[in-house]
């Protein structure tokens, strides 16, 4: 497939509404409480039955600072004494759900993300993957996707080496921007240097990949400004960029009320960073894989988003669709077979659960058909910008112009804008409409309508 992008300011200013994005289908907005550990329990074990492999996350919600912007659900401290009690509960559960899958089955997949992962230290690192190794089928090769979140003030040269020693091939690190002024409004204090040492180290070490986050949207950021960090970032020529669009949203997350929102850029100033970014990156060779996410044309996930195998789930974008995804620690989201299940957000809850000697999980939902269906023509969507009609109805026994027939009208302005091309077996994104594939996902989105806008971020 063709991997362009075309930028269109009054398209993008036109429909840049608030929209989810479709980490996941049905949205944990639909999950409810009166699913629960036997829902659970029972989706594992139908799981059991099929031919795919796993995907582990781990979340470790720690931080020693709290950056002002941060959306996830971490726990600010600068008491490193509080991640045993953690580690603690974290390995019950994983002995807790290693008992419900068949230890046969390969993890394909492994992600820790928080907070900040490397709050732990090398041994508590160490022991945390020595332990999930006992439980689950891990790959002794890079045969799997094992990647980690990086905050390079918390790492170095030597724990990045330790991380590939313990498994590791994929890193991700925050970098943010490198702006001194955006820093301190943020509280975000990195130096180039902090970043570099890691990025270099991680090359040193062996890792395969490198994916660096920056976000457009905060305090005294200006479209030079931004764009003299993407420069110093380009020097080191990640294998992939995150550009994340920042999402006020302080009634949400507190922390974000200690920025001023006089200082950050407008509607207009935003989308002129977007755009200059955009022509950059791909003026460096890089190529758009959607949803904020560019990548060398090389890269593992530029090769399956051109085969149509990429897929995308609460970690990003991967190259392992078929697995199913178990998520440990507080406030993590697993799906097994047709389920979707959160565990309890605060440590406490988390606690509490564990020691009483079951799992954490406190709400979640079963898809019905109708869910899976839809969730598969939206993955295909976001992750391949192409529906092809035949194979969705021989995969779910449809009829495509029947069961989306109001779909397929909701679709005209969109092909009358050239975000589409429809014909009678294939919808087709254009390189002008991939920077507004969360609008088209949308359209297939059941649940839409019942939501709040609030509680989703603007597209763009």
């Amino acid at each position: 497939m063709e991997q362009s992008i075309q930028f269109d300011e009054q398209l993008i200013k036109r429909y840049n509404q608030s929209g989810p994005r479709y980490t996941s289908y049905p949205t944990a907005i639909q999950f409810e409480e009166d699913f629960g550990l036997a829902d659970y329990k029972a989706a594992a074990q139908r799981s059991n039955s099929s031919e795919r492999g796993l995907s582990l996350y781990f979340h470790i919600p720690f931080c020693d600072t709290v950056c002002f912007f941060c959306a996830c659900n971490k726990v600010w401290t600068r008491d490193r004494s509080k991640s045993q009690p953690y580690l603690e509960r974290l390995f019950k559960e994983i002995e807790l759900q290693s008992a419900l899958f068949d230890p046969n089955r390969k993890v394909e997949q492994l992600h820790w993300g928080g907070g900040t992962p490397t709050f732990l230290n090398v041994e508590e690192m160490t022991a945390l993957m020595q332990k999930t190794r006992q439980h689950f089928n891990l790959y002794d090769d890079d045969s799997g996707e094992y990647s980690i979140e990086i905050d390079p003030r918390e790492a170095s040269r030597e724990s990045v080496k330790a991380l590939r020693e313990l498994g590791f091939n994929r890193m991700s690190l925050g970098v943010q921007d490198f702006d001194p002024q955006v820093q301190k409004a943020v509280n975000r204090i990195q130096s180039k240097e902090q970043t570099f040492e890691v990025l270099y180290g991680a090359r040193e070490a062996g890792f395969l990949s490198v994916n660096v986050d920056l976000i457009y949207g905060l305090p005294h950021q200006t479209e030079q400004g931004f764009l003299k960090t993407l420069d110093q970032v380009l020097e080191a020529e990640p294998d992939r960029f995150s550009i994340f669009n920042y999402a006020h949203m302080p009634s949400m997350f507190p922390t974000q009320k200690k920025m001023n929102e006089a200082d950050m850029p407008n509607a207009d100033e935003k989308l002129a960073i977007l755009q200059s970014t955009t022509e950059r990156l791909l003026e460096a060779g890089y190529v758009y894989i959607g949803m904020d996410h560019f990548a060398k044309p090389d890269d593992e996930l530029a090769i399956a988003q051109r085969n149509e195998t990429l897929y995308r789930n609460f970690q990003g974008y991967s190259t392992h669709a078929e697995c199913d995804l178990i998520g440990m620690g507080a406030t993590s989201i697993s799906l097994i077979d047709n389920t979707y299940a959160q565990n309890r957000k605060g440590l406490n809850e988390y606690y509490e659960a564990i020691d009483s000697g079951d799992l954490a999980v406190f709400r979640g939902v079963k898809l019905s058909e109708d869910d899976e269906l839809r969730r598969d023509v939206i993955t295909r969507l976001i992750s391949h910008f192409h529906l092809n009609f035949a194979q969705l109805e021989q995969l779910w026994n449809i009829r495509f112009a029947e069961y989306f027939s109001t779909e397929l009208v909701s679709l005209d302005p969109m092909v009358a804008d050239g975000l589409i091309e429809l014909d009678k077996d294939d919808l087709r994104v254009t390189a002008k409409g991939r920077l507004l594939i969360r609008n088209i996902c949308m359209v297939f989105d059941a649940y839409l309508k019942q939501s709040s806008a609030n509680r989703f971020s603007k597209v763009i």
